[in-house]
């Protein structure tokens, strides 16, 4: 299969500088400076600091004082504790053993369509929430293709057989095979061609 290059390097180490306060100081502060439309020059003439002081602030080589910071919360209209967010954000991990996990119904969940819900984070750092599933279905399963929903959605086969329906086309599904997809789609099993059928999906979309 052909390679194309990834938009990131999902094996890059960040710089050891980004675990410093000063560097997550500088990237809150970017981060409302663009959300407000402002340009640098916008927020130097703001509060009154030069091109070169909010050049290093925003890059983490100066540590502003609370006086600077004052000044910037009030040209951002973000409260001063807004800067220090990602620098105390807690980063969580979930570890599901075999056979945990909790089973849930979820909204147009179908007869015989069982979902374990394989863990989950709340709000967090990067905009986007997650939920992982490994759906089992049986010889008692309803095979509707109706599921809508927001998100990009992912499913990787683990055992049996099904033909998968997106929108208009029909996806013969084994084990080992992965179908990604706009879940806005009407999607579901269409055809259950070899029970049990298990497969992780794993929904990713905007936090609300």
């Amino acid at each position: 299969m052909p390679t194309s290059p990834l938009g990131q390097d999902p094996h890059r180490l960040r710089d050891d500088r980004e675990g410093v306060l000063e560097v997550a100081i500088g990237r809150e502060v970017r981060a409302f400076r663009q959300k407000a439309g402002m340009t640098v020059a916008d927020l130097a003439r703001r509060t009154g600091l030069s091109l070169g002081m909010l050049s290093k602030i925003e890059n983490g080589n100066t540590s502003p004082s609370l006086a600077t910071l004052q000044t910037l919360s009030h040209a951002l209209s973000v409260p001063m504790t807004a800067f220090f967010r990602q620098f105390e954000e807690v980063h969580e991990a979930i570890h599901t053993k075999s056979g945990e996990g909790l089973e849930i119904e979820r909204r147009g969940t179908r007869a015989g369509h069982q979902y374990r819900l394989l863990g989950h984070i709340g709000s967090n750092g990067s905009g986007v929430q997650v939920e992982p599933y490994l759906i089992t279905l049986t010889s008692a399963s309803d095979t509707f293709p109706a599921f809508q929903h927001d998100g990009i959605e992912t499913i990787y086969m683990l055992e049996g057989e099904v033909d998968y329906r997106h929108g208009s086309k029909v996806y013969p599904l084994k084990p080992g095979d992965t179908l990604f997809f706009d879940a806005d789609a009407p999607h579901g099993p269409e055809v259950l061609r070899k029970l049990p059928a298990r497969y992780l999906s794993i929904i990713s979309y905007p936090q609300k």
